[in-house]
C-alpha cells in the first residue's frame, strides 16, 4: 500500500478505538455495562443490529461468493422480514415485560434452570466458535498487506477491538457500530462505483451486467427444489426464516441490540427496517461481486487470488507453474477477446449481430469453464502441498481487486472498513457473550453483588471470550469460504435454540424436563444429519426447531395418556 494508504487506515482505526472509549465512560455496574442504560434511540438500534450481522464476512467474502458461485446467495435473507414481523409480535414485548438480561433468563421462570442454562450454553458454544472466524476475517487482510503471520495478525485483530469493548461495554459497542456501519455503506458505494469507473474505454454498466448475467453470476433466483442445493428460493423462505427466527429472536449478540433501545417502539421500528433494508443491501453487495467477475473478463486477472500461497507453491513447483500460466494467459487472452467481442456486438441493435454475439457468448462461457478448471488445478495442487488451508480462493478475490485495481487512498479506506465491520459484529459478540456467561452462569443462583463487583466481573468475562475467540480464529482458515462456515456453524445450533423458545411461547403447558428432552434429542439429531450430508444447512435450522417441537409434543401428549 502507498503512504497514503497507511495514513488513513491508522487514522480510521486509531479514530474508532477513541470514540468508543469516549462514548463508553462512565460505567456503573451491569446494568450500563451489559444494557447500555436501555437508553438506545431506533436508529441506534437498527444500525447496530445491521452491523452486528454484517460482519468482515459479509464485506470479505460475499463478493468473492458472487464473483464464484453467483448472486443465488442473496435468496438467504427472503425469509429475514417474515422472521422480523414474528418477533415484534412475541419476542420483544416478553422481553422487555421481564425486563431481562438475556434472553435465556426468561427460560428459567418458563420453565427451570437447567433448560436455561442449556440453551445459554447452546448459544455461547455457536456464537464463541463463530466470533473467532469473525476474527479471522481481517486478519487475512493484514496478514496479506504486512506479510504478518496469520496467528500474529489475529492477536493484533483481536486485541485492538477488545481495547474499547473491555472498557466501555454496551455503550461503547452501540455508538462505536453506529458510525462504522455508517462508514461502511459509504465506502461499498464508492467501491461499486470504481468497479464500473474502471471498466476499459467502451464498455459501460449495461456490457459488464450481460457479460456476468451469461456467465451464471446473475442468479438472482433459483426456483428448482434440491434437499442439497444451498441457496434457491424455498430454502431461504422456508430455512432463511427458521434461521433469522432463531438469531434474532434467540442470539443473544442480537436481542441484546433491541432490548436495549428505549422502549418498545424504538426497539421494534430498528427491528423492522432491518428486515426492509438487509436484501437491498446484500444484493448490492453481492452485485459487486458479480461486477468485480465482469471487471476481469475484460482485463487480466490472477491464475490464483491468494498470491502469497500462489508464490509458495510457484517457488516450489516452477516447471508445473510455468506450464500453467503459460495454458491460462492463452486462455484468459482469449476470453477476453470473447468478452469485447460481446460488448461490441451487444451495442449493436440489428438480428445479424445477435446472432454473431450467441455464438461469442458460447464461445466464451467455453473458454471461462476451462479456466476454471485450469483454476481449480491449481487451486487442488496448492492444498494438497499445503500452501493453503482451503481449496478454494474465495476470501482473497475482492481482497485481491481492492489492493491492485484501486486508486491511492481508497484503498487504505476499505481496508479500514473490512476491519471495522469485523469489529462491529464482533465488539457485539463478546458483549452478548459476557452477558450471558455473567448472568446465565456465575449469577444465576442470585446471589447479590455490588454494582462494582457487577462491573468488574464484566470486564474479566468480556476479556475471557476475546481471549478464546483469538485462539479460535487460529483454526479458522481451514474452514473455506467464510461467509458459508458461519451460516453453517449457527445453522447447527439456531435450530435447537429456537425451538425451546416456541416451546416456551407456544405451548403453555410443556414443562422443563420435556423441552429438555427434546432439546438433546433434536440438537443430536441435527449433528448426526449433518455429518451425513443429507440436506443443506439452511435446512438444519427448520429440523431442529421442528424436532424440538413435535418431541415436545409427543412427550407432553404420552405423559397425558400416562396420567389418565
Amino acid at each position: 500500500m502507498s503512504t497514503l494508504d497507511w495514513i488513513v487506515l491508522f487514522i480510521t482505526l486509531a479514530t474508532m478505538i477513541a470514540y468508543g472509549l469516549y462514548k463508553g465512560r462512565g460505567q456503573r455496574g451491569a446494568h450500563s455495562y451489559l444494557l447500555a442504560d436501555k437508553q438506545m434511540p431506533w436508529y441506534v438500534v437498527l444500525l447496530g443490529i445491521m452491523a452486528t450481522q454484517a460482519s468482515a464476512i459479509t464485506f470479505l467474502s460475499a463478493p468473492g461468493q458472487a464473483y464464484t458461485d453467483g448472486m443465488r446467495f442473496v435468496q438467504y435473507y427472503f425469509g429475514l422480514p417474515m422472521a422480523m414481523i414474528v418477533i415484534c409480535v412475541t419476542f420483544i414485548p416478553i422481553f422487555r415485560k421481564l425486563n431481562v438480561y438475556t434472553a435465556y433468563q426468561y427460560l428459567e421462570e418458563r420453565f427451570d434452570r437447567k433448560t436455561r442454562l442449556l440453551t445459554s450454553s447452546l448459544f455461547l458454544i455457536s456464537r464463541g466458535l463463530s466470533t473467532g472466524i469473525s476474527i479471522y476475517a481481517p486478519a487475512i487482510i493484514l496478514s496479506s498487506i504486512l506479510g504478518w503471520n496469520i496467528y500474529l495478525t489475529n492477536v493484533v485483530m483481536g486485541g485492538l477491538l477488545l481495547i474499547y469493548t473491555y472498557a466501555g461495554g454496551a455503550k461503547a459497542v452501540a455508538h462505536t457500530q453506529k458510525l462504522q456501519f455508517l462508514i461502511i455503506l459509504g465506502s461499498m458505494a464508492v467501491a461499486g462505483f470504481l468497479v464500473v469507473h474502471r471498466l476499459p474505454p467502451g464498455i459501460g454498466v449495461k456490457d459488464a451486467l450481460f457479460i456476468a448475467g451469461k456467465s451464471g453470476k446473475l442468479n438472482v433466483i433459483t426456483t428448482h427444489f434440491d434437499w442439497k442445493d444451498k441457496y434457491n428460493i424455498w430454502s431461504g423462505l422456508i430455512g432463511g426464516f427458521f434461521l433469522a427466527l432463531s438469531y434474532f429472536g434467540t442470539d443473544q449478540s442480537q436481542v441484546g441490540r433491541y432490548i436495549s433501545g428505549k422502549d418498545d417502539r424504538e426497539s421494534k421500528l430498528g427491528l423492522l427496517l432491518n428486515g426492509l433494508i438487509k436484501i437491498p443491501m446484500q444484493f448490492c453487495i453481492l452485485l459487486i461481486g458479480a461486477l468485480v467477475f465482469a471487471f476481469y473478463s475484460f482485463l487480466p486477472a490472477p491464475l490464483y487470488f491468494n498470491t502469497a500461497a500462489y508464490n509458495a507453491y510457484k517457488t516450489s513447483e516452477p516447471q508445473a507453474t510455468a506450464i500453467a500460466e503459460a495454458r491460462y494467459e492463452q486462455l484468459h487472452g482469449q476470453s477476453e477477446k470473447q468478452a469485447f467481442a460481446i460488448a461490441h456486438f451487444n451495442q449493436e441493435s440489428n438480428r445479424a449481430s445477435a446472432a454473431t454475439r450467441d455464438s461469442s457468448v458460447q464461445q466464451f462461457t467455453q473458454s471461462r469453464h476451462q479456466i476454471q478448471a485450469l483454476r481449480d488445478s491449481i487451486s487442488n495442487n496448492i492444498y494438497s502441498k499445503k500452501y493453503a488451508p482451503d481449496k478454494n480462493d474465495t476470501n482473497y478475490i475482492f481482497l485481491y481487486f481492492v489492493k491492485n485495481a484501486l486508486p491511492k487512498g481508497i484503498v487504505g479506506l476499505l481496508f479500514a472498513v473490512i476491519i471495522l465491520a469485523s469489529w462491529g459484529s464482533i465488539s457485539a459478540a463478546l458483549n452478548s457473550l459476557t452477558a450471558s456467561s455473567l448472568m446465565d452462569v456465575q449469577m444465576m443462583n442470585g446471589k447479590t453483588i455490588t454494582e462494582k463487583q457487577e462491573l468488574s466481573y464484566g470486564r474479566l468475562h468480556t476479556l475471557g471470550w476475546g481471549i478464546f475467540c483469538i485462539c479460535i480464529a487460529m483454526f479458522a482458515a481451514r474452514l473455506g469460504s467464510l461467509i458459508e462456515a458461519v451460516n453453517i456453524l449457527g445453522s447447527l445450533f439456531y435450530g435447537t435454540i429456537l425451538g425451546i423458545f416456541l416451546v416456551a411461547f407456544y405451548m403453555k403447558r410443556a414443562n422443563g424436563n420435556t423441552v429438555f428432552t427434546a432439546a438433546l434429542v433434536a440438537e443430536g439429531s441435527v449433528i448426526l444429519i449433518y455429518c451425513l450430508d443429507i440436506v443443506s444447512f439452511l435446512w438444519l435450522n427448520v429440523i431442529g426447531a421442528l424436532l424440538v417441537v413435535m418431541i415436545s409434543c409427543v412427550c407432553y401428549f404420552r405423559k397425558q395418556g400416562d396420567t389418565t
